[in-house]
């Protein structure tokens, strides 16, 4: 096996070399890498093959087409396996290009779904999907001829009161609403603590099921966007890689609605709204965009709670959350997530 580096942020020529590496293979920089390694040609100059992970995923490989055929790439993701075993990770998942599924069904991956001549996401478990599956239907009621069953994803990064609207309204107009929350912690606002206030603010309500989402639902802020050509492709290939597998947590559930709120400032979630208009009634799901509870002539969204937070701005927040998002923060046990709030620069898009 060839002698594997790994690569570090700080070494400015090495990544130049990644860059250049990933670019001749028609490949972008992920935005979320957290180990890149390489392998170097016979003079230890030249990159030759590549490949980085960000927490249980692996992402962003190439090899120079002058060295396409000699087992690189197996050997980059055998090291990268060996680094997730390392990290304490036995389930991982991974992105490619769908020309290149067969390569690593090769090396033991199983693939969850795929956007046809884009892009397939894998694991490692022939049965993990499938075991997900299972687990939803055992913490869920049966569903019963005639009910009327909704669905919801959400991050609530916190939880605000544009989010009970869109769940109340959601659970007014069905026999029962599963609510999926996003467990990536990929936000300001851990996952514990945003289901935390999900549950608190939400309590009243009676015809709830919730579920962690996992790793198969994806957040817009981890899905990988290195293979897709521009902000637009990524949008499109998440939007449609999260319908072809909520598809089968509707059939599973007997989810014939999903419910989303609408966002008048973001092309992307517009553009993520609107795929989902076109593809999920296919699946005998109807897609209903809901408009955004208004305060004070804008809509309220977590990024504005997340700025009142970050300013200290009591009086804003307390027309935008709910009372147990607003006793939450106005708590001890919030010390740390108010630190890293008020210690990051961009607030709006985390």
């Amino acid at each position: 096996m060839p002698d594997i580096s790994k690569i570090y942020p700080s070494d400015a020529h090495a990544q130049q070399q990644v860059d250049a590496l990933l670019a001749a293979e028609g490949i972008r920089r992920d935005k979320n890498l957290d180990y890149t390694c390489g392998i170097y040609d016979e003079d230890y100059t030249q990159l030759i093959a590549t490949g980085s992970c960000f927490k249980n995923t692996l992402r962003c490989f190439a090899v120079s087409h002058k060295h396409q055929g000699e087992g690189l790439l197996n050997s980059v993701i055998t090291h990268l396996i060996e680094l997730q075993h390392e990290r304490g990770n036995s389930h991982f998942f991974l992105y490619t290009k769908t020309k290149s599924a067969k390569f690593f069904g090769d090396l033991g991956f199983y693939e969850i779904a795929a956007v046809p001549g884009e892009l397939s996401f894998m694991e490692n478990r022939r049965t993990g999907f499938q075991d997900y599956l299972a687990a939803l239907t055992a913490e869920s009621p049966r569903p019963q001829p005639g009910q009327r069953i909704a669905a919801i994803v959400m991050n609530a990064n916190p939880f605000t009161l544009g989010h009970l609207f869109l769940i109340e309204k959601a659970a007014a107009e069905n026999d029962l609403v599963h609510l999926f929350i996003v467990s990536e912690d990929a936000s300001l606002v851990p996952f514990a603590v945003r289901r935390q206030l999900v549950y608190a603010g939400t309590a009243h309500l009676r015809n709830l099921v919730y579920h962690d989402s996992g790793p198969y639902i994806i957040s817009s802020a981890t899905f990988p966007s290195y293979f897709q050509k521009d902000e637009e492709a990524v949008s499109r290939g998440h939007a449609l890689l999260d319908i072809t597998i909520f598809r089968q947590i509707a059939k599973v559930l007997g989810i014939t609605r999903r419910y989303v709120g609408d966002e008048p400032l973001s092309q992307v979630t517009n553009l993520y709204n609107q795929i989902m208009r076109e593809e999920l009634p296919a699946a005998g799901v109807e897609c209903i965009v809901v408009p955004r509870k208004e305060q004070t002539g804008a809509a309220i969204s977590a990024s504005t709670v997340r700025q009142a937070l970050q300013n200290g701005d009591l009086a804003t927040l307390r027309t935008l959350v709910p009372p147990t998002t607003l006793e939450f923060f106005q708590s001890e046990a919030a010390a740390p997530v108010l630190a890293a709030i008020r210690s990051a620069g961009d607030v709006v898009h985390h």
